[in-house]
C-alpha cells in the first residue's frame, strides 16, 4: 500500500462520526460523573442538610359541644422527635365545620382568643393544645357522641398532611 492511500484511510479513521462524537462528549461526561462522584460523598458523611422534623400526634381529642352549639374545641399533642422544627399551618377534618388555630389570651381576668397563623413545633419537642391555651376552634360542628372517633388532619410545612383520629370527650378534661 501507498503512503498516501495509508495516510487517507488513517485520516478517515480520525474524523469518523463516531469518533467526533465521543470525543465532544468525553469531557462532559466525565465532569459530570465527578461531581455525582463528589456529591455521593459529600450525603456519605451525613453533612447534607439537616435531618428532617419526625411528627407524631398523640392525645388527640374534640370536646362534645351541646346540640345547636354554635363552636366546640378540638386539642392536639404534637411531638417532634426529628432534629430539625416543623411548623404547624392547620387543622381540619372533611367530618366537622370549619376548624382554626386559635390561642386563648387572659387579660385583665377576661379571656379573649386570637386566630393563631402557625404554631412551631421545635426539634426534640412537643406542643401540647389544652383550654386556656393553645387549641383548635371548631365553627358550627355536627352532633359529637362520646366516644365517637373523628378523621383530624394537621397540615405541616416540613412534614406535610399528618392524618390522626381524634376522639370525642364529654368535658373539658
Amino acid at each position: 500500500m501507498e503512503p498516501r492511500s495509508l495516510m487517507r484511510v488513517m485520516g478517515r479513521k480520525r474524523n469518523s462520526p463516531l469518533g467526533n462524537v465521543l470525543r465532544a462528549v468525553a469531557a462532559p461526561l466525565g465532569a459530570s460523573c465527578g461531581a455525582l462522584a463528589l456529591l455521593v460523598a459529600y450525603t456519605a458523611t451525613g453533612a447534607a442538610g439537616e435531618a428532617p422534623p419526625r411528627i407524631t400526634i398523640v392525645d388527640a381529642r374534640i370536646i362534645a359541644a351541646p346540640a345547636g352549639s354554635d363552636s366546640t374545641a378540638a386539642y392536639f399533642e404534637v411531638r417532634n422527635t426529628g432534629s430539625s422544627k416543623d411548623t404547624l399551618l392547620y387543622a381540619d377534618s372533611t367530618e366537622l365545620g370549619l376548624s382554626i388555630l386559635r390561642r386563648t389570651v387572659r387579660r385583665t381576668g377576661t379571656g379573649r382568643t386570637d386566630p393563631v397563623w402557625a404554631v412551631d413545633v421545635p426539634a426534640g419537642g412537643t406542643v401540647r393544645m389544652a383550654p386556656g391555651g393553645l387549641g383548635v376552634v371548631v365553627l358550627d360542628p355536627p352532633v359529637l357522641k362520646a366516644g365517637q372517633t373523628v378523621p383530624y388532619t394537621l397540615w405541616f410545612r416540613q412534614s406535610g398532611r399528618v392524618a390522626v383520629r381524634a376522639t370525642v370527650t364529654e368535658g373539658v378534661r
